[in-house]
Parts: C-alpha cells; sequence; structure tokens
C-alpha cells in the first residue's frame, strides 16, 4: 500500500509540474531595442543585439520610407533633424547615432535580426506622408521580410488600420497586430489582423476588450508598461505580451522579485 501511495504522490507531482510547465506566461518585448540601460540610441543595431542578450521574446523596431523608397529604422519622423519622408536614403547618411552608427536600412537590420532565432523582431510600419506612401511601406516591408527569408522571425505592427489590412493580404498567415486602440477584438479580426497591441490606457476605457480578446483567439500586447504596478496588473490578466522601455524590470517582476 505505501509503495502504492508513494507512485500516486510522484505521478500527481509529475502532472502537476506539466501544468505549470505548460501554463502561458507574460513574454517580454523591448521598445526600440535595449537602450535605456545601456545608454544606447534606439532603434540602433546596438540596441537590438542587446535585446538579444537579454534574451527578450521580441525586440520592436520602427520603419520608414525615404523619399527615394528606401526602407530605414528609426522610431521619430525625423532622423536628428532631417525629416525622412522628404529625404533621401544619402541625405540621411549626413547624420549619425552617438554610438557612431549610420541610421539601419530595414535590410540591415533584419540581416543582424537573422544571426540568431530566439528573439523575434516586432516590426512596425510607420504612416507617412499620405496613405499611398503608407501602403507603399507596408508592401515593401513585406517584399524585404521575404526576400530574406525571415518570415518566421518577423511580426508585423501598424497604426494605419488599412496598411495591416493590405499586410494580412500578402502574408495571411503572419501574426499582424493593430496599434491605435479604436476598435475592438472583434473588429481587427475581421478584417485579418490576429492580435491587438494598444497603449495600456486603452484598456483601462476598455477593460472588457481582454477577456473579449481571449474569446476571439486575438492575441493581447499592451505597450508602453513601464512601473511594476502596471506590469503587475497586466501580467495578473494574463495578457499575452508586454512592451516596455524596462525589460529588466519586467524580467524581475515575472520572476516574482
Amino acid at each position: 500500500m505505501k509503495f502504492k501511495s508513494t507512485i500516486s504522490v510522484l505521478l500527481l507531482l509529475t502532472v502537476t509540474f506539466a501544468a505549470m510547465a505548460k501554463k502561458p506566461k507574460t513574454k517580454v518585448i523591448a521598445h526600440r531595442g535595449v537602450w535605456k540601460s545601456t545608454n544606447l540610441p534606439q532603434n540602433s543595431i546596438a540596441s537590438l543585439d542587446a535585446a538579444i542578450k537579454l534574451g527578450c521574446y521580441g525586440s520592436e523596431f520602427d520603419v520608414h520610407i525615404t523619399k527615394d523608397d528606401v526602407l530605414v529604422v528609426n522610431h521619430d519622423p525625423d532622423f536628428y533633424g532631417i525629416k525622412i519622408a522628404t529625404a533621401t536614403y544619402q541625405d540621411l547618411l549626413a547624420k549619425k547615432h552617438p554610438n557612431g552608427e549610420s541610421i539601419p536600412t530595414l535590410e540591415e537590420y533584419l540581416t543582424e535580426g537573422l544571426k540568431q532565432k530566439k528573439t523575434r523582431l516586432i516590426l512596425e510600419i510607420k504612416s507617412s506622408t499620405s496613405k499611398e506612401r503608407t501602403i507603399k511601406n507596408a508592401e515593401m516591408c513585406v517584399a524585404a521580410v521575404q526576400k530574406l527569408k525571415a518570415d518566421k522571425l518577423v511580426d508585423y505592427i501598424m497604426f494605419d488600420f488599412d496598411a495591416g489590412k493590405r499586410v494580412a493580404e500578402l502574408v495571411p498567415h503572419a501574426n499582424i497586430a493593430y496599434l491605435n486602440g479604436d476598435r475592438s477584438p472583434a473588429e481587427v479580426k475581421a478584417v485579418g489582423y490576429n492580435g491587438i497591441d494598444y497603449h495600456f490606457s486603452v484598456f483601462d476605457k476598455h477593460p472588457d476588450w481582454i477577456a473579449e480578446a481571449k474569446k476571439e483567439g486575438v492575441s493581447i500586447n499592451v505597450w508602453t508598461v513601464n512601473t511594476k504596478e502596471d506590469m503587475q496588473k497586466f501580467i495578473s490578466q494574463k495578457v499575452d505580451f508586454i512592451t516596455t522601455n524596462e525589460p529588466e524590470l519586467l524580467f524581475d517582476v515575472l520572476k516574482g522579485k
């Protein structure tokens, strides 16, 4: 009897630990790479490498289209005072990041990211000077990803609703999340998105959207969550991803520190 009881306990523990291992955990996405703690330029290749080294699930970055149709990685619409949408790529090379890097092209950035296979590349398609230019940016981003065979490592996010619809037409099996926060999970799913990626304030206005997203099978990302209290709040709600400027802090919170 004692032997049977021991076996039963062991089986119970095995099942319990297996269930714990399978329990989904909120994943860490570094916003514009890891730059705050490292004093590196945002959206630089160095900040991407730092996110990879830290072990982030993903590293978010922003892609603009230049006047001469070159895709470059930068958050703001200007690169140290040079407006990207009305500049040529050659114009942008007149400036450098403080660490000596030139503005990365999308191809350069993806090539660096493809040197590894663990950290996902979260590509934000930035809106341009017109709807036509924004859609062209989206189409060129997809083409660049496919050219480099980076499909399995790249997810797409965007504020322009139509740009996301276009990406869904071109690559229907890609992970595509909407950023603007003005559509319900059901609305985004209906046109081909499979994720919402909303600022944390959106969920204060629409607290039911987390439950709706789970019901619709739509992934949930929350940006930009930078305090321990907010991190704990969304982890407790079992969101899929948190995008943050403080990835080291988020890792500590997830570990219960």
